[in-house]
């Protein structure tokens, strides 16, 4: 093992592995879908039930040695293709048993500082995940003012977009923003008033990552298309980290379930409204134990959810796309 591959392994924590492997029981046969492979932790514990058969992705190009390692010890039960959520159609494979999505920013990516995730990273303007079009340099220098603002309000719920958009575009009349400390500058003069217990800096870190991996364009493409990939009584199952992420999931999860009400209860059902992707969705929320919490403190805000496929023929969902609009136009924005 190298000693990249064996960092990997080290600064990767699977959450709530324990929950996934009871709720995706991989004890019989069953073939199961890794879209964030990351260190491997989620596959290198379902693989140890020697009945498993394990497809997974990832668009960090950080993790391909890691996956070929996977690949050698299980020649038959193993395969990674270095894809985006939005690409796992491109999958051979379909009556899936299991799909998992672990969203956000991995510890491996966060603890580079060379990638420009953290307000620790003193130099590079990157934040990008892999397979990407553009960094956070392009976005930062090229954005519009307005757009910039739309993107730091919407994607990050930052009260003060309007003000850090207005100081980074002012800053970088006078001189190319290129480093991460320069931006962290920008954005705590923007906020003079800021709780202490958050850094102020976390909710911009996050829209840009956001908008520079297109993650809510890809989280729904992907979520949509792997629910085509599941076969009935098959289980989709979400780790997220914020509410964006987790609304989005919940919306899906919940109106296109079985036991999704009606708009009122004197109009007539028809055949087509019956149609579901999804059996009856009790809206559980699963999140990590207090141990687990006090082992990864980044664990603390994941939330899981899980839903079983119908036995419905899929339907493409039309209204979840139509409910997010929003976000998926913010994302498609030229920079």
């Amino acid at each position: 093992m190298n000693n990249q591959t064996s960092s990997l392994e080290n600064s990767h924590f699977p959450v709530m592995l324990n929950e996934i492997l009871r709720i995706s029981s991989p004890l019989t046969k069953k073939k199961f879908i890794d879209c964030t492979f990351g260190g491997g932790g989620y596959s290198k514990k379902i693989l140890n039930y020697s009945q498993t058969i394990v497809q997974a992705i990832d668009r960090d190009k950080k993790v391909y040695s890691r996956a070929k390692e996977f690949e050698k010890k299980f020649p038959k039960r193993f395969k990674f293709y270095q894809i985006k959520f939005s690409q796992i159609d491109t999958i051979p494979n379909d009556n899936v048993d299991v799909i998992i999505f672990d969203l956000g920013l991995s510890s491996i990516q966060l603890d580079d500082l060379e990638r420009g995730f953290s307000f620790n990273s003193r130099n590079n303007l990157n934040m990008t995940m892999g397979l990407n079009k553009i960094t956070a340099l392009d976005v930062i220098n090229n954005l519009s003012e307005i757009d910039m603002k739309l993107v730091i309000k919407i994607l990050g719920d930052e009260k003060e977009a309007s003000k850090i958009a207005k100081n980074i575009v002012k800053y970088r009349n006078i001189k190319k923003i290129t480093n991460t400390s320069d931006l962290v500058k920008i954005i705590l003069k923007s906020k003079r008033n800021y709780s202490k217990k958050i850094n102020p800096c976390t909710k911009t870190f996050q829209a840009l990552r956001i908008f520079v991996n297109k993650e809510i364009t890809e989280l729904i493409n992907g979520v949509i298309k792997a629910t085509k990939k599941l076969k009935p009584g098959g289980k989709i199952l979400v780790v997220s980290f914020h509410s964006l992420e987790d609304r989005i999931i919940k919306y899906f999860f919940t109106n296109f379930s079985k036991n999704k009400s009606r708009p009122s209860r004197y109009f007539p059902e028809n055949e087509d409204s019956q149609k579901t992707l999804f059996d009856e969705y009790k809206n559980k929320v699963f999140r990590p134990s207090k141990k687990e919490i006090e082992q990864n403190y980044r664990s603390r805000s994941a939330k899981l959810r899980v839903a079983i496929r119908s036995n419905d023929e899929f339907e493409f969902p039309e209204n979840f796309i139509k409910k997010f609009k929003k976000y998926l136009d913010l994302e498609a924005t030229n920079v």
